[in-house]
């Protein structure tokens, strides 16, 4: 059996920068004297004339950035997650979101895969403030083939764009003919029966492999990847819910304010149902290894796989 392909969705990040600024030179790379880590170095060495380093200032970072688009550039700006969505959110409310400027935030290190960094490094609080923010488009690429297709169509679209990548490198799954990706359109991976398993990021490879042990316990599954936090698919979640009448949702982030809330809204205005959240439970992370971790907040295909069998048999 051949060894499953891995790869760090901020590395994809990088790479498809470099890529598209092959094809569009209006785009510019903008970053937080992290470049080696977010990836955008690859950009910086490609093309060093449309990247800038704001260095460590993260506010005024999405201050240029802003500055930049309405000269008809597109910038993405890019630090980890606890910056961008954390220390820069006034600028990025006021200043990119309250005009609702063509500028895209790459925001990677996003969770607890962070790793040995840290709870105050990992943000798991990230998609609950760009939620709140109006008009803002949040993407959580599950792997490297969908961290490279939501760059590209970021960039196709007008308004501010939040994506969220990770440092821990995770399955390609994606890497298929026939693959689409579509802003705000959740995407069925398994169907199901029995109950359906939500998941966003890297706990979309978890719910896959959770739902393949389900099966051996006679526990049908269904799984859905919710790569656009929003605008979320309202009509994949409802009918789902019609489905199997049963919910869990999986995410690298808090339970409060993520995929989450955002399902339980839907299903609280739509089709209620008993919905089960796995996720961080209002604590902080912190420091150890990425699988480690994973596994102690139950994240992992284990993890996961327990959870869903004890609300599937309620």
């Amino acid at each position: 059996m051949s060894e499953v392909k891995k790869m760090a969705t901020r590395e994809a990040y990088g790479q498809a920068l470099v890529e598209l600024g092959k094809e569009c030179p209006d785009l510019v790379v903008l970053d937080a004297d992290l470049a080696g880590a977010t990836k955008t170095g690859m950009f910086k060495k490609a093309y060093p004339d449309r990247f800038f380093d704001c260095g460590i200032a993260e506010s005024n970072l999405m201050g240029v950035a802003a500055g930049l688009s309405v000269t008809g550039l597109v910038p993405f700006a890019s630090t980890f997650a606890m910056f961008a969505a954390g220390r820069a959110f006034e600028q990025v409310r006021n200043t990119i979101g309250y005009p609702h400027l063509n500028v895209k935030i790459g925001a990677t290190h996003a969770g607890i895969s962070v790793g040995e960094d840290g709870a105050s490094h990992q943000c798991n609080e990230d998609i609950a403030l760009m939620r709140s923010i109006p008009g803002m488009t949040i993407i959580n690429p599950a792997d490297a083939v969908e961290a490279k297709a939501a760059v590209k169509a970021a960039y196709e679209m007008e308004g501010p764009v939040y994506l969220r990548f990770g440092r821990f490198a995770v399955p390609v799954f994606n890497d298929h003919p026939g693959y689409q990706f579509e802003i705000g359109k959740g995407v069925e991976l398994k169907e199901g029966k029995d109950v359906t398993i939500i998941a966003t990021g890297l706990c979309v490879d978890s719910a896959l492999n959770a739902a393949k042990m389900l099966e051996e316990d006679g526990i049908d599954a269904q799984v859905i990847n919710i790569h656009t936090i929003k605008p979320i698919d309202k009509e994949i979640i409802i009918n789902a819910a019609k489905t199997t009448g049963k919910i869990v949702t999986v995410e690298e982030h808090s339970v409060i304010g993520g995929l989450g809330s955002a399902v339980c809204e839907v299903l609280g205005e739509n089709c209620p149902v008993p919905v089960k959240r796995i996720g961080i439970y209002d604590v902080f992370g912190e420091s150890g290894p990425a699988a480690k971790l994973l596994e102690k907040y139950g994240l992992d295909k284990n993890g996961v796989y327990k959870a869903v069998k004890e609300f599937a048999n309620k």
